[in-house]
């Protein structure tokens, strides 16, 4: 679930996509959005994460902050941190005192910042405008791997700002996970050092799992 939670607000700030036969109203709004994210120098903003069962049930709702740049980014919510330096993930839980490290390209059938990541992900989905009512462009995403966890991914596209800022992610249960992005910053200046893992920063006691 953390890696979930991660991806979903990572990808947002990676958004590729597929070019095959998809609605051209969807990818016109998508090139804007891609245009926009590249030009971002650095990015910092506060997220909040809903989760909901198939019925309708909250679960709940976990809060944290991103830091952005390029590929390197920097996530905490509660007592999780999870590091990438544009080469690895490092994500560190301090209720089980553990560090796991990963390759970004390391694939797998979840939802991961390693496939949001990676150069192949612009073929893993095709994607339709549902809606452009209201001040967003809701845009559904279907993975073309159905043995991918999720059945689909709706972003909303802010039409002032030309941002993703929420996003819906329905799994293979039904069960709902809601993002959406509050003090966003993408003026923020953030120097290539604070996406070094340093090893000293961390109890002693952490195990190092690899």
């Amino acid at each position: 679930m953390k890696q979930l939670f991660a991806a979903i607000i990572i990808g947002l700030f990676t958004f590729t996509y597929s070019h095959a036969q998809n609605d051209p109203n969807a990818k016109k709004v998508l090139d804007a959005v891609s245009a926009k994210m590249k030009a971002f120098k650095g990015v910092t903003a506060n997220f909040s994460l809903t989760s909901l069962t198939s019925k309708g049930k909250n679960n709940g709702v976990k809060k944290g902050s991103l830091s952005f740049k390029g590929q390197k980014y920097l996530l905490k919510q509660g007592k999780t941190e999870i590091l990438c330096d544009g080469i690895k993930v490092y994500t560190y839980d301090a209720v089980n005192k553990t560090i796991t490290i990963s390759s970004v390209d390391e694939g797998g059938q979840t939802l991961s910042p390693q496939n949001l990541l990676s150069n192949f992900y612009d073929k893993d989905f095709t994607y339709k405008l549902v809606s452009s009512a209201g001040n967003f462009h809701e845009i559904e995403l279907i993975p073309v791997d159905k043995r991918k966890n999720f059945q689909n991914v709706h972003v909303f596209v802010d039409k002032g700002k030309t941002i993703i800022t929420k996003a819906k992610i329905i799994d293979k249960s039904g069960n709902i996970v809601e993002f959406e992005l509050s003090n966003l910053n993408t003026t923020a200046q953030v120097a290539d050092a604070f996406f070094v893992y340093d090893r000293n920063k961390y109890p002693k006691d952490v195990e190092i799992l690899d």
